[in-house]
């Protein structure tokens, strides 16, 4: 090519609504047209950005792949003056593919099918697709350009095929979730094959909430020599915009080359949070949310995010005291929502617990109180808050925690009743960091007296999380091996853990399995969260 040439590429971070196909081209066909007025020539868009990721079982639908090829029809004549770069499904040769597609001018220049499909985690690609066998290449303005799709670019070969047939440049569309410390993972691997293989890459991540998944976004650009030369923001729509000179080395032109954030930070955790709910909310037209504010930290924080998420005004909070709740928990809760400008109800809950145990007394009589008295109250509390979602159309988010979701430490039917789990992957410790997190960015929303206090149920009188439970300390650093790391009962216990407490704290985990079936979404922020990751029986004599 000319040493004078020059590509103007725009990596657009996309947040599609999971089969939405004909809604999502015409948002594509928007941004081409504003490509083309803003002088860029290469507009690049995330994996499957077409039809949403991950489409699951939608892909089995012939009516699905009808759409596709119905809204590529549709966008093709948008492509004139400059060259898009799409993900989407293309069923082709008897099979069902995860292409990478080029269309310039209106005519279709190219496919490239994914070569590596992941079956891991939260990945079940090879359920729907078959793997692409080579590389691809087109040339654009003289450059000429590889093609990968997310996985390949964590193996060698695909990368490696493209620079032997003469790439210079490798754009790589992915659906990369989030996960704390993913950001920094992907910028070390594609500075190490951007070296390895002498290509600049262009790096392209889907945004938004999907079910249990968050995309980032966080899409960035690596010259040949292996440096992050322009990144794009985490959590939001973006575009990033790059001029790609004659070798090939990517400059950024307009890009907003936003610091890196600690891939562990709290930060970047919270956002995830937030856009995680606002984005279920949203694309499940919800018209807001409702949840029950009890004066301890989980609701605290769950009602924080609630409000980034979607403004005070459409979040409403519900105080349901029983006769074991202490004062000040109504003080706190009551705080908490004046700080955040939320509509706040005062609900007791005990008329409901009376006339329930007048009902079943014939039936319990002889029995002592015991745990079946405690869960009643938590269900009269899910009852109400199930009313009151009925009725405004709000969507009830639960406030239980990972730590808790782990050992079973919920009520059936009642904390666990609702539609979403906003801090259903976030373990107890790491609730109070981000409870902090979210204090030090201004006013302090939530009250200073819920951070300090312990824990508590408030089912019964004096009750504390840890008359029930090890301390939170001991427990989630159990949890983290048990759970995420799949860590035996023998070896946890050789790194220093009391067999005894191990062992019942395994045992919880194991008995929980049922309960966590029938638990809401939520969003996922680790590497192992349950749901989607952790995929174990009910039944087990293991």
């Amino acid at each position: 090519m000319s040493e004078t040439a020059s590509v103007r590429a725009r990596i657009l971070q996309f947040n599609p609504l999971v089969g939405d196909i004909a809604g999502n081209a015409e948002r594509i066909i928007a941004e081409l047209d504003a490509a083309r007025a803003a002088g860029v020539d290469l507009l690049v868009l995330p994996e499957l950005a077409l039809c949403g990721y991950p489409p699951e079982d939608l892909l089995l639908r012939p009516e699905f792949m009808q759409r596709v090829e119905a809204a590529l029809e549709h966008i093709r004549p948008a492509t004139q003056g400059l060259a898009l770069v799409l993900g989407y499904p293309r069923a082709a040769l008897g099979g069902l593919f995860n292409v990478a597609g080029v269309w310039r001018d209106g005519e279709r220049l190219v496919e490239y099918a994914k070569q590596v499909l992941p079956n891991y985690s939260v990945f079940d690609e090879k359920r729907y697709f078959q793997p692409g066998a080579q590389a691809v290449l087109f040339e654009h303005r003289g450059l000429r350009i590889g093609l990968s799709v997310c996985e390949d670019i964590w193996h060698e070969e695909p990368g490696r095929q493209a620079a032997e047939a003469g790439a210079r440049l490798l754009v790589n569309l992915n659906a990369s979730p989030f996960h704390a410390g993913k950001a920094a993972e992907r910028e070390a691997l594609l500075e190490r094959r951007a070296r390895e293989q002498g290509l600049s890459i262009l790096y392209a991540n889907l945004v938004g909430g999907q079910d249990e998944l968050v995309f980032d976004g966080a899409s960035f650009a690596v010259d040949a020599g292996g440096s992050v030369v322009a990144r794009a923001p985490s959590f939001e729509e973006y575009g990033l915009d790059l001029e790609i000179t004659a070798s090939a080395q990517p400059s950024a032109v307009h890009a907003r080359d936003a610091e890196r954030v600690h891939p562990e930070s709290d930060a970047s955790i919270y956002a995830a949070l937030v856009l995680g709910v606002r984005d279920y909310v949203r694309k499940n037209g919800f018209s807001g949310a409702v949840l029950g504010l009890s004066g301890g930290v989980d609701s605290a924080l769950t009602l924080a995010v609630a409000v980034d998420a979607l403004g005070p005004e459409r979040v409403e909070a519900v105080l349901m005291p029983s006769r074991y709740t202490a004062s000040m928990s109504i003080e706190d809760a009551e705080e908490q929502a004046r700080r955040l400008g939320v509509r706040a109800h005062l609900v007791p809950i005990e008329p409901a617990f009376r006339s329930f145990l007048d009902l079943l007394e014939p039936l319990f009589e002889g029995a002592a109180p015991d745990v079946t008295e405690e869960n009643l109250q938590a269900r009269c509390r899910g009852v109400l808050l199930m009313a009151i979602s009925n009725k405004r159309g709000h969507l009830l988010l639960t406030t239980g925690n990972k730590s808790e979701m782990a050992v079973g430490y919920a009520t059936l039917y009642g904390d666990m009743a609702g539609g979403f789990a906003p801090i259903k992957d976030v373990p107890k410790l790491l609730v109070y960091r981000l409870a902090r997190y979210r204090n030090s960015l201004g006013e302090a929303v939530i009250p200073e007296r819920v951070l300090s206090r312990a824990p508590s149920a408030e089912l019964r009188p004096d009750q504390t999380d840890q008359d029930s439970l090890p301390p939170y300390e001991t427990l989630d650093a159990i949890l983290r091996r048990y759970v995420e790391q799949d860590e035996g009962i023998e070896a946890i216990v050789a790194q220093g853990f009391e067999e005894a407490v191990v062992r019942r704290v395994a045992r919880l985990v194991d008995r929980s399995e049922y309960k966590r079936r029938q638990a809401p979404p939520g969003v996922r922020i680790s590497e192992r969260a349950f749901g989607r990751d952790r995929r174990y029986p009910i039944t087990s004599g293991f």
